[in-house]
């Protein structure tokens, strides 16, 4: 397997994690905003409502951070530079269905007119992958599905 394949799908993970914590960071810094300029003006009730509001959608973006400040962290465990026998973090599965990248959920991404799916172990698929070996047999969704090659 092409080694550039593993390092486009490396960078793809990372990307997408570094984009979700800009995204967010960049609500956070909003919302800081929008809390400093509604203390400036004070409406009485409508002022406390729309403080309250400001202060729960910030909790919730602080959750989403430390999530993605967790996503970011197992990232970093992924080795980039390894040949695998048996599916791991970091392989990339070729099955007779479709391609997987062990890693973190990112999505789909298309490289040489190829689909590769950016799977995390703790997802369904990947308990199901994790540890095959060339040739073992999964059944997901009532599909049987054939691991061709990891790299």
């Amino acid at each position: 397997m092409d080694a550039s394949v593993k390092q486009q799908l490396y960078g793809f993970c990372k990307s997408f994690i570094e984009n979700r914590l800009m995204r967010i960071n960049s609500n956070i810094d909003s919302l800081q905003e929008a809390l400093t300029s509604e203390t400036k003006s004070s409406a009485g009730d409508k002022h406390e409502t729309g403080r309250a509001m400001i202060q729960l959608e910030r909790e919730k973006l602080g959750n989403q951070l430390a999530e993605a400040q967790l996503l970011h962290e197992l990232f970093k465990k992924i080795p980039l530079q390894t040949s695998f026998s048996k599916v791991g973090l970091g392989s990339v599965v070729l099955t007779d269905q479709q391609n997987y990248y062990m890693g973190i959920s990112a999505g789909e991404l298309k490289w040489d007119g190829v689909s590769y799916f950016a799977i995390a172990p703790n997802t369904p698929m990947g308990k199901l992958l994790l540890g095959k070996v060339v040739g073992d047999m999964v059944v997901f969704n009532s599909r049987k599905i054939v691991i061709k090659q990891i790299g």
